[in-house]
Formats: structure tokens, C-alpha cells, sequence
């Protein structure tokens, strides 16, 4: 069984910093991209980052491209997301997320396990 658990969330202030980790289990993920979400309140849930799990093959989206930096430890088959000069706007609920890699890995109905989500609030 796959689970992803997400971890590190919490309250900073704006220009602060927070590092997300979210450890896998229940398979290899060899040919799989791990993918973060984040989710806003009365928002759809949207991409902000991803890496492929062989290469490691890095992408954002535009709002957190040179504040967010994706990574990941295959041996110890966690993902990173370290978020620095964080703003208001970035509070969410952030989701850690595995797919197939493919080249739709920007949609989340990409993605076929979640993590359960961990709340990020950034005070201004």
C-alpha cells in the first residue's frame, strides 16, 4: 500500500522559511514523478513544483520559480520542498503526490497517490 506523509508544515512570517517532506513507502517509484500541490481555501488545488524520481528533473510554477526549491533522497525515498521568502499568498494546504511520469505531471488528475495534506500559513 502506498502512503505519502507529508511533514514540516506550520505557521512562519512573511520572508520566512519552511521545509516540506514527504516520505513514501508501499513501492519503488523508479519511472515516477513526485509532485507538490497546494490548495488555498475556496481554491482548486494547483501545481507548484515536481521532480522526477531518476533523474531528477526539476519544475516549478511561475509563483514559486527562485523561492521554492524541489528535492528528493532515494534512500530514504523522501521529497523536499523547501519554500524560502515565503508570502502571504503561499498560505495553503500542500499536498505531497506520486504519478507516472508523463508529460502531464502539471495536472493533479496526473497523479494517482496523495498524501493527507499539511497546512502552511504565512502571517504578514
Amino acid at each position: 500500500q502506498v502512503q505519502l506523509v507529508e511533514s514540516g508544515g506550520g505557521l512562519v512570517q512573511a520572508g520566512g522559511s519552511l521545509r516540506l517532506s514527504c516520505a513514501a513507502s508501499g513501492r519503488t517509484f523508479s519511472g515516477y514523478v513526485m509532485g507538490w500541490f497546494r490548495q488555498a481555501p475556496g481554491k482548486e488545488r494547483r501545481f507548484v513544483s515536481a521532480i522526477s524520481w531518476n533523474a531528477g528533473n526539476t519544475y516549478y510554477a511561475d509563483s514559486v520559480k527562485g523561492r521554492f526549491t524541489v528535492s528528493r533522497d532515494i534512500a530514504k525515498n523522501t521529497v523536499y520542498l523547501q519554500m524560502n521568502s515565503l508570502k502571504p499568498e503561499d498560505t495553503a494546504v500542500y499536498y505531497c503526490a506520486a504519478a507516472v511520469y508523463s508529460a502531464s505531471f502539471y495536472y493533479s488528475r496526473s497523479y494517482d497517490y496523495w498524501g493527507q495534506g499539511i497546512q502552511v500559513t504565512v502571517s504578514s
